[in-house]
């Protein structure tokens, strides 16, 4: 089912050699970038254990019963979904094993591609052990890890708030600039050249934190620091020893870094597809393999039922999901609508849903031209309820 190991990108050779800097996440240069990251930006690796990789059975299933109304008196198969949605890497997993996959655009088993704002649910994941290790404390403020920064828009923000996308910080055009430059995603330009840098500078003025639901990517940026600093150690080895290792990874992920170094824990992850659905079958086990816990129960619990409804409902994104009842909490979006389900996604496609009550994973890296194309999202949606509908009828 897979691509075989020496397919070829299908982005056309000009694009593929002049992605660089300025241009890896706009077409057509972006088809071959995302699954050449560490080719553009530096990338710290995540380390897995060559020896303890996590089998997943393969159990082909039929989907041929798979249709979805595409609007237009359109009805797609799933490979027209896949195609819809410039689809480079799909996994199935039911009962932890393998029922679907399907790869294009060179992309293949071992091949890793970024997973944008998708590593906003990993870097919650670490959040939250380190807290339920003692490690820090969520209800803690950035200053108390980071003093700093405490004259700073984000000092008195809590770690929550910040996890939850709750804190009062709003950037202005310039100060985005600043951002995005520091990042290590774009040319720098003028501006600050490293994430501490522009943190230590940035002296927008806050709205009071813990109000509604706001998408502000710098919230995770700046958690990467404080968990560096809590733990000691680097986020990336942090995430290989806690998770990657234990998790079973059959492949090294990796996270992107600005020139110093600072992780780029808001959108850098780098992953396989077949690893991302690993880490969404540990979702589904509450945490644990092989009967031995790696993420907490209570965590996976907390993501399960926590965060705030209302918060949601008052905040940026609900007008984006009409209909559906959903939550935010520690980098992941919790719908309640039976079966609940628990997803990552971010932008150009990468989505990874979790349905603990059928056991169902679904992962799903892309290249979608846009960053931000609705059409594909609520595709996507229907079409992970439409793989539960073929598979196990709920």
């Amino acid at each position: 089912m897979s691509a075989p190991p020496d397919a070829h990108s299908d982005a056309p050779p000009t694009a593929a050699a002049s992605a660089d800097l300025s241009n890896w996440r706009t077409a057509p240069f972006h088809r071959w970038a995302f699954h050449h990251v560490d080719e553009i930006v530096p990338v710290a690796p995540i380390a897995a254990d060559p020896t303890d990789p996590w089998p997943l059975p393969s159990s082909p299933r039929t989907l041929d019963g798979f249709r979805l109304n595409a609007g237009g008196g359109q009805t797609l198969d799933l490979q027209g979904f896949l195609d819809a949605t410039d689809n480079d890497g799909f996994v199935v997993l039911l009962d932890g094993e393998i029922v679907h996959e399907a790869y294009a655009n060179g992309m293949a088993e071992h091949t890793r591609h970024i997973a944008m704002s998708a590593t906003k649910s990993l870097t919650g994941l670490i959040l939250g052990m380190l807290a339920e290790h003692g490690v820090l404390d969520l209800e803690a403020t950035v200053a108390t890890y980071l003093p700093g920064l405490a004259a700073t828009a984000y000092g008195d923000a809590t770690l929550r708030q910040l996890i939850d996308m709750r804190a009062g910080v709003r950037l202005d055009p310039a100060q985005q600039q600043a951002y995005a430059a520091a990042t290590g995603w774009d040319p720098p330009g003028d501006h600050p050249v490293d994430l501490h840098a522009f943190y230590a500078g940035l002296d927008a003025p806050a709205a009071a934190h813990g109000g509604p639901f706001a998408y502000i990517s710098p919230n995770t940026d700046l958690l990467g620091w404080v968990i560096e600093t809590a733990a000691g150690r680097p986020l990336a080895d942090l995430v290989a020893d806690l998770i990657w290792k234990p998790l079973g990874a059959v492949d090294a992920a990796g996270m992107t870094t600005d020139a110093h170094g600072a992780p780029r824990c808001t959108g850098g992850f780098c992953v396989t597809v077949r690893d991302l659905a690993r880490l969404g079958q540990l979702m589904v086990q509450d945490g644990a393999r092989d009967g031995v816990e790696i993420v907490p129960k209570a965590l996976i619990d907390d993501i399960a039922n926590g965060g705030d409804a209302q918060a949601w409902k008052a905040g940026e994104f609900a007008p984006a999901f009409p209909g559906m009842t959903m939550r935010y909490r520690s980098g992941w979006y919790i719908i309640d609508d039976e079966p609940q389900t628990l997803f990552a996604m971010g932008i150009h496609g990468q989505n990874l849903f979790v349905d603990r009550a059928n056991r169902l994973v679904i992962a799903k890296l892309s290249s979608l031209a846009t960053p931000f194309d609705f059409r594909a999202v609520h595709l996507t949606h229907r079409a992970a309820n439409e793989v539960r509908r073929v598979l196990v009828g709920a």
